[in-house]
């Protein structure tokens, strides 16, 4: 893995030779390298290990998830702003398991940085929720419910509201 600064370092490097490339009469290969170092700045902007994790999240598959994420040393200087609140927004997911206490705190984090999809938000606010509840703040899991609620546009989290909703009032 390689830092996110080299990465755009190493795209631009490749698409400067291929412009020599052109000058030299190489087509080919100009248009070659070209290609070549859009996978560069795809890398920047969808790291791969997080792309790994995500695999992984979709076998059901947490130990392997927690070990690709496990491969990212400083994530500060290797993630962009988002990449990190993905990264915090997976080990919420894998200590939410484990340890309530340390998944809200990186569900927190991650909805701090931010994270692209609103069903992502969603699903982290509705955890937050689960916590809240585990936690007895009837108040704040309501009102984390609620926009949970908000951001499910397509209703794919209403069963899950609805019973957090009705262990709710029991509280």
């Amino acid at each position: 893995m390689f830092n996110k600064n080299l990465k755009l370092v190493l795209a631009f490097l490749i698409i400067a030779f291929a412009g020599y490339q052109f000058a030299e009469g190489e087509i080919g290969n100009g248009i070659f390298l070209i290609l070549f170092s859009l996978i560069f700045v795809f890398l920047y902007f969808r790291n791969e290990m997080i792309l790994m994790a995500f695999l992984r999240m979709r076998k059901q598959d947490l130990e392997g998830t927690e070990k690709w994420l496990g491969r990212i040393k400083k994530p500060e200087a290797a993630l962009t702003t988002k990449q990190q609140g993905y990264y915090n927004y997976l080990h919420g997911i894998i200590y939410s398991q484990k340890n309530l206490s340390q998944a809200e705190k990186y569900f927190r984090k991650a909805l701090k940085l931010g994270l692209n999809m609103d069903y992502d938000v969603a699903m982290a606010k509705l955890s937050l929720a689960g916590i809240s509840m585990q936690k007895r703040r009837k108040r704040e899991a309501t009102t984390l419910l609620q926009e949970a609620k908000k951001l499910d546009k397509n209703n794919m989290l209403g069963e899950q509201i609805k019973m957090m909703q009705q262990q709710l009032k029991k509280i």
